[in-house]
């Protein structure tokens, strides 16, 4: 099922010995779009301290209704888990000791070894240029918080700013970014698919879109209480003209 990632914010982490935290945000590799970590605040037990737990940890199905996520952790192994500065960027090295730690399949080494196999939901590479300075060649890790208010630009000017993320609930592949066109289509917010999208500049903060305005201002508009479904999918991308990729 298709979710919003912003919707997912305050979701408890419950380990097999007890509560551990709310997640307060999400980690996503810029390389294949899929979500890697949730940012989870223990403070209620270990003051002032966040830590990354992965999706891989996951065990069994979420509650929903209770918004809550069961993880085969421990209280203790989170307690003794790496330092990791979440308030500076997240480079492998961190990922890999982290990793190691919890012994989480090395996701980057999987991914290597699976291109070319079609995932549940579309598989969006990275995008046709993804700016990043050599310093920085090293960082893969995109949180849901920071690309919340990147500026989206079609092919003739802004049209808004990111606002949300939806994410296949199953494979935590990211199928859509959520655009809020208030500052130029006034009560306004449409659905770009991730292969809609031509570039992201992480240094300036910009996504641009393979899309025109006069199209997105005529296309479906999302509705963030009815969520997104097939039915809406099938508008959306009837609308494009665009190929279904679930057909």
């Amino acid at each position: 099922m298709l979710r919003s990632i912003k919707e997912l914010k305050g979701y408890a982490i419950k380990a097999k010995d007890g509560d551990i935290g709310r997640v307060e945000d999400f980690y996503f590799d810029d390389e294949r779009w899929v979500v890697r970590y949730m940012v989870t605040d223990i403070g209620s037990w270990m003051q002032g301290k966040s830590v990354l737990v992965s999706t891989a940890a996951f065990f069994g199905q979420a509650d929903w209704e209770k918004r809550e996520f069961p993880v085969s952790l421990t209280r203790h192994m989170v307690a003794n888990c790496p330092e990791i500065d979440l308030h500076k960027p997240v480079f492998r090295q961190k990922e890999e000791e982290l990793n190691a730690y919890y012994k989480w399949p090395v996701y980057w080494q999987i991914a290597a070894a699976t291109d070319g196999i079609t995932p549940s939901m579309p598989f969006v590479g990275p995008p046709e240029e993804v700016i990043r300075s050599k310093e920085k060649a090293d960082l893969h890790l995109r949180s849901f918080t920071e690309i919340s208010g990147y500026n989206i630009r079609a092919k003739e000017g802004d049209i808004g700013h990111a606002e949300d993320l939806i994410v296949d609930d199953k494979h935590w592949n990211i199928a859509y970014m959520i655009v809020n066109t208030h500052a130029w289509m006034p009560n306004g917010r449409v659905i770009v698919a991730l292969n809609w999208i031509k570039n992201i500049s992480w240094e300036k903060d910009e996504v641009v879109v393979d899309l025109s305005r006069e199209q997105i201002k005529s296309s479906p508009q999302y509705d963030p209480s009815n969520g997104v479904n097939r039915d809406f999918e099938d508008k959306l991308y009837d609308y494009y003209g665009r190929p279904k990729y679930w057909k």
